[in-house]
């Protein structure tokens, strides 16, 4: 009997960005494998990740790029904030020096991510309370402020990890259902009921681009 190529509905492209350290690969690696690694190690230019969630009815297939935090990845780390539906953007709740990079986190994400990408705010390490530098309150201000979504989360304990990742999806699948995401837009990081490959290949995984914005 034959059998669909995909058992999935759409495909959103999401990053994570955020300080060196901050657990983004942590986070990615809880949320696919539901482990925690204790040692992760810093990423090298980019890592990648999947996983098929459900929202609204629908089954969605997750493509996750997290990047490397280091500056001197982020000429090579920009080239992939193009196309993304979604942007989880992360710092330490333990450590303000990573807070406080936020607003340059967000100024590429704005500048190389299209109009519509939802952009979570997650402060991870949440079960280190009693070294937390950063307060809930004052995280949620920011991202009222500038229209994020915001959660605070632990790779380690799982907390909030899942409602991470399905947050940004439900309301990425909302804005297509308002129309407010065009599906047929390149940069819109969102496929629609994707049919077998015939000589193509997806195009939801991008290349490296040359540095140079195309907006």
């Amino acid at each position: 009997m034959a059998t669909a190529p995909y058992n999935y509905s759409y495909i959103f492209k999401y990053i994570i960005i955020g300080d060196m350290g901050v657990g983004k690969s942590c986070l990615l690696h809880q949320f696919t494998e539901k482990k925690f690694m204790a040692d992760c190690p810093h990423t090298i230019g980019v890592e990648f990740g999947t996983r098929i969630m459900e929202v609204g009815g629908q089954k969605i297939k997750l493509q996750i790029w997290d990047t490397a935090g280091q500056e001197r990845f982020r000429a090579v780390t920009r080239s992939y904030y193009r196309g993304a539906a979604g942007a989880l953007m992360v710092y330490d709740i333990t450590r303000r020096s990573t807070y406080n990079h936020l607003s340059s986190w967000l100024t590429d994400a704005r500048n190389l991510t299209n109009p519509n990408t939802v952009i979570i705010l997650i402060g991870n390490k949440a079960d280190l309370e009693a070294q937390r530098d950063v307060t809930y309150d004052e995280a949620k201000q920011f991202a009222e402020e500038n229209g994020l979504l915001f959660l605070e989360a632990s790779a380690k304990t799982g907390e909030n990890v899942e409602d991470a990742f399905l947050e940004a999806a439900k309301k990425i699948y909302q804005n297509i259902q308002d129309g407010s995401l065009d599906l047929n837009a390149a940069e819109s990081g969102v496929q629609h009921k994707p049919s077998a490959p015939q000589g193509g290949r997806l195009t939801s995984e991008p290349t490296p681009q040359r540095e140079g914005c195309g907006c």
